[in-house]
């Protein structure tokens, strides 16, 4: 008689069990903490006040009273869900207008807006894309696309982060495959909150047939004159094919669009499956996002932007001054690099500890003295290179800041006497 294999087991014996169970006993889990006040510069989670440095809210605009307005309002006006795809009956005016302001914003013919930030990238991806054709990812791409490019069926060509020898030798080989080619790669980088090398990477498309597309999801709001991301900053606009985006960062609400030709556009509203069936966004969430495009796209929204990438360099020079190793936006010698460095300053602020389990004690003795950091642990990020990723906002006072400083200035020698140095120490 045979016997098969229980699908369940791999829940039970997978290779992390042994650590969650360690957490968890020692109440060392750095993740599902409750929050139990808005995403400000300092919350409430689990009975205090800590100093949050790990949220993706860049412009601090989730407590905004007209982001909060238009929350209101589309709740008033549409009520709390639409209960149908946007092919059916889940478009609205808020749809339209969104779809409208993002395509001038972006500065392309088109945009169409998907209910999740992952399901503009998978259902974008897995639509353009077919079995004939190679896509080349970088490594440290989001999920979302790795994902999608899995979807696809296509050919996956993945090269080592950032690395533009592999970049290139990933486009010579799908050159050979036969159909055609996709480079796919984040403008800002999730983990890391580092640049693109967008000026090399769309010389070797050009250089090799190849289109790209960028996931600007957290380079909007923060990174150009008009906040559109990594791509307008580095004056590449037109020559990069798609750009997606995300609502749950800068944008203060929930959602993700697509931005580019009409043509591919139209396409993908009658073909993506991520599109097609799924049901619409809940009308709070369009009503949210399109306020807090209008504050970004207005005058307030580029005074918002400076303050943002001035907290960015205090917090990445005040630890870095600690003797912590910070992985900085932009590598030095690239083209990338001959912008000017403040307008690439990121939000995204690792602090490298390598070691997963001394990256979550660390996390745990911020946590304790009142600062809430991201743990990014392998396989976010490559083996040995875990990370405390913090993140600041445009409504982060100078004075907030100076005090999660201090506190890492506190925690870090007691740390370092009980578990060893720390990189760059």
């Amino acid at each position: 008689m045979h016997t098969s294999v229980d699908v369940f087991a791999k829940a039970r014996d997978h290779e992390r069990a042994e650590q969650l169970r360690a957490a968890r006993e020692q109440d060392l889990l750095p993740y599902f903490r409750l929050i139990e006040s808005p995403a400000r510069p300092v919350v409430e989670m689990e009975g205090r006040e800590r100093i949050m440095l790990g949220s993706n809210n860049y412009l601090g605009l989730t407590a905004d009273e007209r982001v909060v307005n238009g929350a209101r309002d589309a709740l008033a006006r549409y009520g709390t869900g639409l209960t149908g795809s946007r092919l059916l009956n889940g478009t609205t005016p808020l749809h339209v207008d969104l779809e409208r302001e993002l395509a001038e914003w972006m500065g392309t013919e088109e945009a169409m807006v998907f209910t999740t930030g992952h399901q503009a990238n998978v259902g974008t991806l897995g639509a353009i894309l077919g079995p004939g054709d190679t896509v080349v990812v970088d490594s440290g791409d989001h999920a979302s696309l790795l994902d999608g490019a899995i979807i696809s069926r296509a050919k996956l060509r993945p090269f080592r982060h950032g690395r533009l020898d592999k970049l290139e030798r990933a486009l010579a080989r799908a050159a050979e495959d036969g159909g055609g080619v996709l480079v796919v790669v984040d403008g800002v980088f999730s983990m890391e909150g580092d640049v693109a090398p967008l000026p090399e990477i769309v010389e070797l498309c050009q250089r090799h047939g190849a289109r790209l597309m960028v996931d600007e999801a957290h380079g909007v709001g923060v990174l150009g004159t008009r906040g559109t991301g990594a791509s307008e900053a580095l004056g590449l606009e037109e020559r990069v094919d798609l750009r997606t985006g995300t609502f749950s960062k800068s944008l203060a609400s929930c959602g993700g669009f697509l931005a580019g030709p009409a043509d591919v556009i139209d396409y993908l509203r009658i073909s993506s499956r991520a599109y097609l069936f799924t049901a619409s966004a809940v009308p709070a969430a369009l009503g949210a996002a399109l306020a807090a495009l209008r504050i970004i796209r207005s005058a307030e929204g580029t005074t918002l932007m400076a303050r943002l990438r001035e907290n960015a360099g205090h917090l990445r020079a005040g630890l870095r001054a600690l003797g912590l190793r910070v992985i900085e936006p932009v590598p030095p010698g690239s083209a990338t690099g001959r912008v000017a460095a403040e307008a690439l300053a990121t939000p995204v602020v690792p602090v490298v500890v390598e070691d997963d389990w001394k990256a979550v004690l660390l996390w745990r003795e911020l946590y304790d003295a009142g600062v809430y950091t991201n743990v990014a642990l392998h396989p976010a990020v490559p083996p040995a290179g875990a990370l405390l990723r913090t993140s600041v906002m445009a409504t982060h006072d100078r004075d907030t800041l100076d005090r999660a400083l201090e506190r890492f200035a506190a925690v870090k020698p007691r740390f370092e006497a009980e578990h060893g140095p720390l990189p760059g120490s």
